[in-house]
């Protein structure tokens, strides 16, 4: 029971900090769309916050005073000026996400606890943050969050890349940071340019792809329904679904062109130059963080540890913001991408020691 309640608790702190939350964004927002759901939502969440305040009171248990988490209203204020409200969407899911998990597991855990009210009450509440979920993923591909991600994973690559070339090559010429700088710039431009035409090539072949497979599907519509059908049950037992229920499915399917092609085309809305653009602009700020120091220390050993920790500090970010926007642990992504990206830039160092010792290569 003591479990029961304290779990209880957390629950109607959440819900009224994000009641809060909602009403805050919305006065900000200037989608009008967006602003008037998150009233709506504030107004859903208020009334959660309600029932968990009713649930632990008639359990004889005290309720927490609720608080104002100014920090993430101000951090998610912030992630929308800078990155937009699809960074923002990304976040909320993810939130209404976990908030779902947490309550079916509450749900299930102590079913027995429950009033039959109690029971109808926690299933509508998990069936709004369902719904909540719903809209935000929505939101998503509406403000093309694909291109957000574009442009961490590409700063990501920038920062990784550089640190560790400018890193190797700190090893081999000590008393030339000039030097170490102009090469890291000019490696970075070229792998800025390999990341945007990687990306352009990327998403315009899936686009091909698709509108390859789309035309085949039209040609079978107009001469061959019944190969049609045939393909749609095979996919359909691939997926699971006994052969029976694909067959009737696919029979009724089969009469609908338009619902067959979403079913069997994974369409993309992503725009190849827009992602190219957002990936390579995206590597060469990666590529500030690790390349500035060289251009004010008076040796390439002095820069350097300033180039790892503007690096790591910029990896920090990064791996805050990729896990925002994938639903992931923001601690375990920031020690993975900082000890991978620093310990990459070690080896390199390794190895440009190792260079200078074979080849007997200097500034000099």
């Amino acid at each position: 029971m003591d479990e029961m309640l304290k779990l209880a608790r957390g629950f109607y702190r959440d819900e009224y900090a994000d009641s809060v939350l909602y009403a805050q964004l919305a006065k900000t927002e200037k989608d009008a769309r967006i602003r008037e759901e998150f009233l709506r939502l504030s107004n859903i969440e208020s009334k959660h916050a309600k029932f968990w305040h009713d649930f632990v009171r008639a359990r004889g248990g005290e309720v927490p005073k609720p608080k104002v988490r100014k920090l993430s209203i101000l951090s998610t204020k912030l992630l929308r000026k800078l990155l937009g409200p699809g960074a923002v969407a990304s976040l909320l899911e993810m939130g209404e996400n976990s908030a779902i998990q947490k309550y079916f597991k509450y749900l299930t855990t102590y079913a027995d606890k429950f009033t039959d009210e109690e029971m109808v009450r926690i299933k509508d509440v998990i069936l709004d943050e369902l719904e909540h979920e719903r809209f935000f993923y929505e939101s998503k591909k509406r403000f093309h969050v694909e291109n957000i991600r574009d442009f961490v994973l590409g700063m990501n690559d920038g920062l990784v890349e550089i640190l560790g070339a400018v890193t190797g090559l700190s090893a081999v010429y000590p008393d030339s940071p000039q030097l170490v700088g102009i090469s890291g710039l000019i490696v970075g431009v070229a792998g800025a340019l390999s990341m945007a035409i990687g990306a352009f090539i990327s998403v315009r072949s899936q686009r091909q792809v698709n509108e390859a497979v789309q035309g085949r599907m039209e040609v079978l519509f107009k001469v061959s329904p019944g190969r049609v059908k045939e393909e749609l049950v095979s996919r359909l037992v691939e997926g699971g679904v006994p052969k029976d229920v694909a067959e009737k499915t696919a029979e009724e399917l089969a009469q609908k062109g338009d619902a067959v092609m979403r079913l069997l085309i994974q369409e993309t809305d992503e725009n190849e130059l827009r992602s190219a653009l957002y990936t390579g602009l995206a590597y060469l700020l990666g590529v500030v963080f690790p390349v500035t120091p060289y251009f004010l220390a008076s040796s390439s050993l002095t820069a350097l540890p300033l180039s790892v920790l503007f690096a790591g500090t910029a990896l920090a970010v990064v791996a805050s913001l990729i896990s925002l926007l994938s639903g992931i642990s923001v601690r375990k992504k920031v020690v993975e991408m900082v000890t991978t990206g620093l310990g990459a830039a070690f080896l390199s160092y390794l190895f440009g020691r190792a260079m200078e010792a074979l080849f007997h290569v200097s500034a000099l």
